[in-house]
């Protein structure tokens, strides 16, 4: 497979920028290397449906201007959608755990969140932060407006806030068992009523 491909995928798969001297540390390859096969890439998707954009020495795949309009309207008909289980289960973590990064959450829920925490960034129901022990990561926390809509000043006011944050810390420490998943799965349903 060639590098433009193998870096396309890894931009797709991580589905926000990465700096061009991680990318050569995935490859193992010299950041030169990375920028002299940026605009191979760049020309390959061109006329496609996603396009490359680089800043700064970061690097990452949007959907091209031409398809801005469907885009947007999808955009819309997602927002008027239920959160559904794995939207609440994530927002779940966030609140009790938060701020958290996405790889903690993607430990605790087993499977890859990206596309659940991008639903829930465009909804305003969590916000990304500068993680301050890792530059190349973000952290994850409720937003005030969440606050707000679930009637709360503080996500020490949830439910259960102690017995819950304690039980989702065990978790990641130990190996998972079902009353852990059981207790995440009635938090999603109390915060969805709620």
């Amino acid at each position: 497979m060639t590098l433009d491909a193998k870096i396309e995928a890894v931009l797709f798969w991580k589905a926000e920028p990465m700096a061009v001297s991680r990318l050569a540390k995935i490859f193992t390859v010299t950041a030169d290397e990375i920028k002299k096969t940026l605009p191979v890439l760049e020309t390959k998707l061109h006329g496609r449906g996603v396009t490359l954009v680089i800043k700064d020495d970061e690097v990452a795949l949007r959907t091209s201007s031409d398809v801005s309009d469907l885009i947007d309207s999808l955009a819309k008909e997602e927002l008027t959608r239920d959160l559904g289980k794995a939207g609440l289960e994530t927002l779940s973590i966030v609140l009790y755990q938060g701020p958290i990064s996405r790889r903690e959450i993607d430990y605790i829920r087993g499977v890859n969140s990206n596309f659940i925490l991008r639903n829930l960034l465009v909804r305003g129901l969590v916000e990304k932060i500068d993680n301050p022990k890792d530059q190349r990561s973000f952290l994850y926390r409720p937003t005030f407006d969440l606050l707000s809509l679930l009637g709360i000043s503080k996500t020490e006011d949830l439910p259960e806030y102690p017995s819950v944050r304690k039980e989702i810390e065990a978790f990641t420490v130990a190996p998972p068992e079902t009353e852990s998943n059981a207790v995440l799965s009635e938090i999603a349903e109390e915060v969805h009523e709620s």
